[in-house]
């Protein structure tokens, strides 16, 4: 297995350099049969990954988007959907957040990581002139129920809805934010985001060993490793039909780490994590705080990223021992 997620790695990171060298030069093409062709190729290769559907994958998705950016935007665009301060009675998914101080080898932490993965992800984007000919927007909600077959009261409505809103929101001081709807997309607001010349990458978290458990403790397994990245762009997943990320690059201050884990099952991740170091412009009442014990600018705030996340950090990025 974990020759198999290395493979998979190796092969996004392929793609994502194919498509980055693509668009590069797509201004020197002309709309006609070798733009089809392209159109044609990405998709296949897209579609070579395991193909994954359906209304649970949607909650789950959404339950943790709540936590991450949140129903209801404010000060910091981060509300959770609870209201309860007790540990034992937070919703799982919450359980991503810790501090520096828990970054040490042999520490123990009870943290969710969703089952979906980038191979997951993948086969649901579209190309862009395929998503960019669907409206993408909370005023064409109506419509897009419709187009998609869902009813207003079900739960892929609801996912829709709060995807739609999230990216329709408007950005923190500070923050730089976009939808992406394709893989196109993607990589120009991540080419945006850096220095004009800027090569990128991206890490994600990744399960080493097959499992289909998503609450457990983890202990970590080795000193974190720290990857030195002046800017991050994070993307993260968004409920919805077809794949569309929720990409975010802050002016402030973040440390990104790799961290060996292994659950109490057994199971092995290799996560990403970030550190948050100014939290004094985030909402009271973000997941984070009430996990943590903790108050707005009082501490900073890491949290680990789910397997079907990216990050895009530039190459040049160096790493050594925490």
């Amino acid at each position: 297995m974990k020759q198999s997620s290395s493979l998979f790695h190796i092969y996004i990171q392929s793609l994502l350099f194919l498509i980055y060298l693509l668009t590069k030069t797509r201004n020197r093409m002309k709309m006609g049969s070798g733009f089809a062709a392209w159109n044609v190729f990405l998709c296949l290769l897209l579609f070579m990954s395991a193909y994954r559907s359906g209304a649970k994958e949607m909650t789950d998705i959404l339950s943790q988007s709540e936590e991450l950016i949140g129903l209801n935007h404010d000060a910091h665009h981060h509300v959770h959907a609870h209201q309860s301060s007790h540990m034992d009675h937070m919703d799982p998914s919450s359980m991503v957040f810790f501090t520096m101080k828990d970054l040490k080898k042999g520490i123990t932490m009870p943290i969710y990581f969703r089952v979906n993965e980038l191979s997951n992800v993948f086969p649901h984007l579209l190309p862009r002139e395929e998503a960019d000919s669907i409206p993408f927007s909370l005023e064409e909600l109506a419509f897009l129920l419709k187009h998609f077959s869902f009813s207003k009261d079900s739960t892929q409505a609801r996912a829709m809805e709060h995807t739609l809103k999230q990216c329709e929101n408007q950005p923190i001081e500070g923050e730089i934010k976009f939808c992406p709807t394709s893989l196109e997309s993607m990589l120009d607001f991540a080419r945006s985001a850096f220095s004009s010349g800027t090569e990128f990458k991206f890490v994600n978290t990744r399960r080493l060993t097959k499992s289909t458990t998503e609450f457990q403790n983890y202990t970590i397994l080795e000193v974190p490793d720290q990857i030195f990245a002046p800017k991050m762009v994070a993307c993260h997943t968004m409920p919805y039909p077809y794949a569309v990320f929720y990409c975010h690059s802050q002016e402030t201050e973040n440390k990104v780490f790799r961290v060996s884990l292994v659950g109490d099952n057994g199971d092995r991740v290799e996560a990403i994590a970030v550190c948050h170091m100014d939290t004094s412009k985030w909402s009271r009442d973000h997941a984070s705080f009430r996990v943590l014990g903790i108050e707005p600018g009082s501490s900073h705030v890491c949290h680990f990223f789910q397997p079907d996340n990216l990050i895009f950090v530039p190459v040049s990025s160096s790493i050594s021992n925490l």
